[in-house]
């Protein structure tokens, strides 16, 4: 039998042992009566019970230990509480249960923690209707979800997420992208961060004696322990994640100074809403807002920056309704950006040096594989273009055999055999799986040869037939969540956040934590925020999905730099590359349109009622420029990156050609100069546009309206 069957086996037996005596046992007790340590001498025994406890500790399964006053260790007492061992019930509202559900089947395939997930609704909707056999909803889909992105990252999501959950030193090779090599690091995991569609690494950096940020992504081949050790590290009690989770794009690194932006009354409201928390919002003249706004709408954005560049390509983005008014040396930086820009949309565009011209290699094709989820689930459920993903990250199997053990005591004092396709199901394990699991269910006793159950596969009827023994009641109370069935749990219910109408996901996370005592989100992996604050803008929507209402929106066209009033049939939520979507059916233009949220000013929910049209499927662009940020288009852009920013542009773009000075040419495809224009733009003159001409002189305009604006709020 192998080592890690052996432990579950006493780790199991020991519990069952524990919560069966109810009463404090000697170690000498211990070791006569649990199975798998009584063939132990005394010095094997001291070893494995002591680590067993650890590895129950670090489950959050914490054994009581009475020790007499003279302190003689062979005297402890050992005991097992209930609250220790069991999750308090959690009453569920049928609106939350529902929304739970949601979260999985729209999670189910698409995100790295899915299998535990699915574990802990086991858990805590234990004695109410299983919330993973309702029907699914309808009303918000998914074009950007957390999966891992492929074999390779999930195999180092896994093996990462392993060395925080144990406190294991770990080495990579990691690709630095800002100095363009290969190195080898030495890691203490502290956190895992999701953010932007990717997962990044928060741990103490050995080689430079400090806490760095690590993209999966971008580590090279294996992730290695450092050590045989059982542990090699305790994080610092002060380390807390939630300060890298809520940074702007701009603050990722040390602070380098205060960046001021001046904002035009006509996005300030924008701003303040979806950026205010990164920074300060003021009046021009540097006093706070009144109560009644500021007199002229305009504000001033103070927000502290690390990144010089990204700063600017943010207040680039924002086109003639911002200006970079400070500090000098970023103003300086900014104005020679702007420089660049004009300059490479002049006359003559970048021109290729002297040199044979290079193909895109693999590099770029492998990174965009990398990126891409292998498959796709539609807003029903239903897994397309291809077999279930791999699972990134695997429970643990002593949760997987809690859960299993409540399953099948609970079939069988129903007195009904439950099928063995309906269990694999469940816990998406095959069969084999399966059968091994029962088989150490079969030796779980409880001391004295009294056993938790006895299950086996009738071969005639393909159902598991079970025996629970009189005492299996310790099992047949759900389990406390495991910290990575919490943290999938959690997860999965900020990565969803308020975009659910079914039910209230923000006060199912109130429940759930109240009920760990604890918020996972502490304890190994952090959901970041998006970058827009929609959560008011889509519970007004959500609503009136729900009760088919008409919804008044005033609306931000920034490609148009200007706003909107619109009367829509709203269907259903959805996220993509830069945010959440309400898809909407528009009665004025009688089409379908898309309205993102964080441009959404003001949602009014109407009282005029709507019949759904058949004909208006919500999910249709999820798998297209939701997913991909590329509309359908029958024009395409050829565009220069200049051999600084090349890297991130292999990682990011469709590389066709390389120049022989390291830059690279990249094909955009648009349906609008609009949208092609604030992308260059955002290259803060690392990109040119070669053709076609009209979006090379769009971007030129666009630059020469700029430097107006900068005149103007001078």
């Amino acid at each position: 039998m192998a080592k890690d069957t052996e432990k579950l086996i006493r780790q199991l037996s020991l519990i069952s042992y524990l919560m069966a005596e109810r009463r404090p046992v000697t170690a000498t007790e211990i070791r006569r009566d649990v199975e798998g340590y009584s063939g132990m001498n005394e010095d094997a025994f001291a070893r494995r019970f002591y680590a067993d406890r650890s590895e129950l500790e670090s489950l959050r399964i914490q054994l009581t230990v009475e020790r007499p006053a003279d302190g003689a260790a062979e005297q402890e007492n050992y005991s097992l509480r209930p609250e220790n061992f069991h999750l308090p019930p959690i009453a569920f509202t049928n609106k939350e249960l529902a929304a739970l559900q949601t979260a999985l089947a729209l999670l189910d395939g698409e995100f790295a923690y899915a299998e535990p997930l699915r574990l802990a609704l086991q858990q805590i909707t234990w004695g109410r209707p299983s919330p993973l056999r309702a029907p699914e909803s309808r009303s918000v889909a998914l074009g950007i979800t957390a999966s891992a992105g492929g074999h390779d990252l999930s195999a180092r999501l896994a093996k990462v997420e392993t060395a925080i959950f144990r406190n294991k030193t770990i080495v990579f090779d990691y690709y630095t992208m800002e100095r363009d090599e290969v190195s080898s690091r030495k890691v203490d995991p502290y956190h895992l961060l999701f953010q932007g569609g990717q997962f990044y690494l928060l741990g103490y950096a050995h080689e430079r004696e400090a806490i760095r940020v690590f993209r999966l992504s971008r580590i090279r081949g294996k992730v290695s322990y450092a050590t045989k050790a059982e542990h090699d590290f305790h994080r610092p009690a002060d380390f807390d994640p939630r300060a890298y989770a809520n940074r702007a794009d701009w603050q990722l690194g040390e602070e380098r100074g205060v960046a001021e932006v001046l904002v035009s009354e006509r996005i300030a409201w924008q701003v303040e809403r979806h950026f205010g928390r990164y920074g300060e919002i003021l009046c021009t003249d540097g006093e706070p807002p009144a109560e009644d706004g500021c007199e002229d709408g305009a504000r001033l954005f103070r927000t502290p920056y690390s990144s010089s560049r990204s700063i600017i390509s943010w207040v680039l983005g924002l086109g003639a309704n911002a200006r970079l008014s400070g500090p000098p040396q970023l103003l300086e930086e900014f104005e020679q950006r702007v420089s660049l820009l004009s300059e490479r949309h002049g006359e003559a565009p970048p021109a290729e040096p002297s040199g044979r011209r290079r193909r895109a290699g693999p590099a770029s094709a492998q990174a965009a594989a990398e990126a891409r989820p292998r498959s796709r689930r539609s807003a029903a459920g239903a897994e397309e273009g291809g077999t279930r993903n791999e699972a990134a990250i695997r429970p643990e199997r002593f949760a997987r055999l809690v859960t299993l053990a409540s399953i099948l005591i609970g079939a069988g004092r129903a007195g009904e055999p439950i099928a063995v396709a309906e269990v694999c199901e469940r816990l998406q394990l095959s069969e084999e799986e399966l059968r091994e699991d029962l088989s150490v269910l079969n030796v779980v006793n409880f001391g004295g040869g009294s056993y938790v159950l006895y299950a086996e596969v009738n071969e005639d009827t393909r159902e598991i037939e079970v025996d629970p023994e009189p005492y299996s009641d310790n099992f047949d109370r759900p389990a406390r969540l495991l910290p990575v069935e919490a943290k999938a749990l959690v997860a999965a219910i900020d990565l969803i956040g308020e975009h659910i109408p079914e039910g209230s996901l923000t006060s199912a996370r109130k429940k759930i934590v109240a009920a760990l005592g604890e918020d996972p989100m502490e304890q190994g992996l952090q959901v970041a925020p998006t970058a827009g604050d929609d959560s008011d803008v889509a519970r007004l929507v959500s609503k009136a999905i729900v009760g088919r209402r008409l919804v008044e929106l005033d609306y931000y066209k920034e490609n148009e730099d200007e706003r909107s009033l619109r009367r829509v049939e709203p269907y259903a939520l959805t996220n993509g590359r830069e945010g959440w979507y309400v898809a909407s059916f528009d009665p004025e233009r009688d089409g379908v349109r898309h309205f993102r949220l964080d441009r959404i000013r003001q949602a009014t929910v109407t009282d005029e009622r709507f019949e759904p049209r058949p004909e208006v499927d919500p999910a249709a662009e999820v798998d297209g420029w939701l997913r991909t940020g590329e509309v359908q288009a029958s024009r395409t852009a050829r565009v220069w990156v200049s051999p600084d920013r090349a890297r991130w542009a292999r990682e990011a773009r469709r590389v066709v050609h390389e120049w022989s000075d390291g830059a690279v040419i990249v094909e955009l495809s648009f349906a609008g100069l609009d949208w092609l224009v604030r992308e260059v733009l955002r290259e803060a003159g690392d990109a040119a546009v070669l053709e076609p001409e009209d979006a090379r002189e769009a971007v030129s305009a666009a630059v020469a309206r700029l430097r107006e604006a900068q005149a103007a709020f001078a």
